[in-house]
């Protein structure tokens, strides 16, 4: 049995799959879990440095300020959009930005295995991270959703895993609906799009929370790649 850590999650999807496959896990986040279940409520960082005897962790980094769609508002103003209230702005969010990608440098630094996830962005480019080492939809794995989901494989050392991988099966994928545009392309939408393709979610104080949320395959694919690597680390996850 080994033991593993999943930071940055509430929801505790992962950690319950990793748990769901007889290993030890527990979930680290500033905010309480939203469910039962081993969790320690504060900062990551600082529980790492009194316990990092792990076998594995999987790491959900803050998105909010690696995303491609709020670029417009590290300018310096005006706005071409009006702004939530607690949004930062201008060099207030520059620095929020510096801080996460610091935190994304820390986890890669880990002294154990790691996954980190995150939605396509500026880790990328504006990290050591480099590329996405596999991108992958929530409809690939059984749910009737899309969100381009990027993750990073790297060992205890920081280097990237090669033949780690979240195994993909081709009869999970969920067929969307098809759509005709204005131009006559078809495309493929799934329940949380909207035919143009945007997200359905309406805004509200609970959006972040439910747009965060792993879904149930990839929780189950993450649990299996990082606890696979443990068992056996040369065996290939992808035939």
């Amino acid at each position: 049995m080994g033991r593993f850590i999943i930071g940055m999650e509430t929801s505790g999807a992962v950690r319950d799959a990793v748990r769901a496959l007889g290993h030890d896990c527990l979930s680290v986040d500033l905010l309480p879990h939203q469910r039962g279940g081993p969790h320690h409520e504060g900062d990551l960082f600082a529980f790492l440095e009194a316990d990092s005897a792990f076998d594995g962790g999987i790491f959900h980094p803050e998105c909010t300020y690696h995303t491609l769609s709020a670029a417009w508002a590290f300018g310096p103003g005006p706005y071409h959009q009006r702004t939530q209230p607690g949004t930062l702005t201008g060099e207030a969010r520059k620095a929020a930005r510096a801080k996460a990608e610091a935190d994304v440098e820390r986890i890669k630094a880990l002294p154990f295995p790691k996954i980190i996830e995150n939605p396509r962005g500026t880790l990328s480019t504006r990290t050591s991270l480099g590329p996405a080492h596999q991108v992958v939809q929530p409809y690939e794995f059984g749910s009737d959703a899309s969100k381009a989901t990027c993750f990073w494989f790297f060992d205890a050392e920081g280097r990237p895993i090669p033949h780690l991988r979240l195994p993909v099966d081709p009869a999970a994928r969920v067929s969307g609906r098809w759509v005709t545009m204005p131009d006559g392309r078809r495309v493929e939408r799934w329940a949380n799009q909207s035919d143009g393709g945007q997200n359905r979610l309406t805004p509200g104080p609970d959006r972040w929370k439910v747009r965060s949320d792993t879904y149930p395959g990839i929780a189950a694919a993450l649990a299996e790649a990082i606890t696979r690597h443990h068992d056996r680390p040369e065996w290939s996850l992808v035939a």
